[in-house]
């Protein structure tokens, strides 16, 4: 293949990258190492904290976390991206802290330890923690990851599940081993992100991360935490999910999510609704509009345009997986592509790099195209032929470069397994 493409660690050497990179730092062994997947959202963006559905994908990319249990609450991070080891103490993870990329680590700990007894009970009965205390203490932890940073692909959720289920293992949590447990696994790691790193994402990364299964794609109502599992094989389709890292960084705790989300909850507050989910699309749609609607005034104008995105792209969620229940997996195409135009003319998330991937993979012969992720830079997918992959690819690298941006990078998605342990 031509182009520059990101190929999965297999998991033994990634594994072993991680618990080296701990014994060097160290100097002594991990309990383990734990990993967890990026995720690739198929369609169904920006939903997630509006109540929504979508459908993502758990990628073969993983972020490998050794860790070592400490009789203390000392913390001791590193990672192979970053240079100097981060040191603190429990009681310096809060709200507010600004603890740089250690956030999505520490924040793991602590979001566990805010966690009511009675929650981890009623899902882990067989948790061997005293109720008495904190569950979480003091750890050490090495981090290797092959889930591209900054493009959209949920590198801070396959983190943040790597440490959760790390913890849940040498804390004695009991909640991996159902999903239950993973739920509330999730739970912790949105918090994580929310309050502790600053960003307002809502739960779908983590839930991809900790919840999805191998072959399926994990159609999650946010509304009440439910998901199903969705039978995606493109290859016995003749297909593949082509992935463009558009290497224009990927951002969301600039201020942009976080304004994009307040509207959405504004707009709910005003219509009575808790949140978007209940506006239902056509007839329903359009009455909500116009009370949203007030001609000459922009904010109104855009608060419109951010509530037509998300119940229209509720609605391409539910028909996206009525093709797939229905084996017309080649027909989804057209579905992505209305759902890239939302997100670029109504909900704004699109940028330039974005436009001209999704374009030319259209042009080039993919059956449809789409941003996914939070997007202001990050990554589009295509859908396309499985003989096609590298043509388009390389299509795609052309046009960048004649645009003058950044080479892209490639990937092929293949739906992959949720976070767990690796190895001793």
């Amino acid at each position: 293949m031509t182009g520059e493409w990101l190929d999965a660690w297999d998991r033994t050497d990634g594994a072993r990258r991680a618990a080296d990179l701990f014994r060097s730092r160290f100097g002594e062994e991990p309990d383990g190492v734990w990993s967890a997947p990026g995720r690739v959202n198929l369609i169904g963006e920006h939903t997630d904290y509006n109540g929504g559905l979508c459908l993502p994908i758990d990628l073969p990319h993983r972020t490998y976390v050794a860790l070592r249990n400490r009789d203390d609450d000392v913390l001791r991070l590193v990672s192979e991206r970053e240079h100097a080891m981060w040191t603190g103490t429990s009681d310096q993870v809060h709200p507010g802290a600004h603890l740089g990329w250690a956030a999505y680590v520490a924040g793991v700990a602590w979001a566990l330890n805010q966690s009511s007894d009675a929650d981890l009970s009623a899902v882990a009965p067989d948790g061997r923690r005293s109720p008495s205390g904190a569950r979480v203490g003091g750890f050490d932890a090495a981090v290797a990851s092959c889930v591209p940073y900054g493009a959209g692909l949920s590198s801070s959720a396959a983190l943040e599940s790597a440490v959760a289920v790390a913890l849940d293992d040498v804390d004695d949590l009991g909640l991996a081993s159902s999903d239950a447990g993973r739920a509330v696994l999730a739970a912790a790691c949105v918090r994580a992100e929310n309050e502790i790193a600053g960003a307002p994402t809502g739960g779908m990364d983590q839930s991809s991360s900790l919840r999805a299964q191998p072959g399926h794609a994990l159609l999650l109502d946010t509304r009440d935490g439910t998901v199903q599992h969705v039978p995606f094989d493109l290859s016995a389709h003749g297909l593949a999910l082509l992935v463009i890292d558009t290497r224009a960084e990927h951002q969301l705790a600039d201020g942009q999510y976080a304004n994009r989300r307040a509207t959405c909850e504004a707009a709910a507050a005003r219509l009575g609704h808790t949140s978007l989910r209940e506006i239902g699309a056509g007839a329903d749609l359009e009455a909500a509009l116009a009370v949203l609607s007030e001609p000459g005034d922009v904010e109104a104008e855009t608060t419109v345009k951010r509530v037509r995105h998300v119940v229209t792209e509720i609605a391409r969620v539910e028909d996206f997986v009525a093709l797939l229940d229905g084996g017309l997996v080649a027909e989804v195409g057209p579905l992505m592509d209305a759902s890239h135009t939302s997100l670029r003319d109504d909900y704004e998330v699109s940028c330039a790099e974005l436009d001209l991937a999704v374009t030319v993979a259209r042009a080039s012969g993919a059956l449809g195209a789409r941003m996914t992720g939070g997007g202001f830079g990050g990554s589009a997918i295509a859908l396309v032929e499985s003989g096609s992959v590298d043509r388009i690819a390389t299509a795609i690298a052309d046009a960048f470069d004649a645009a003058g941006f950044t080479s892209p990078v490639f990937l092929v998605a293949d739906a992959s397994a949720p976070a767990d342990r690796d190895a001793d």
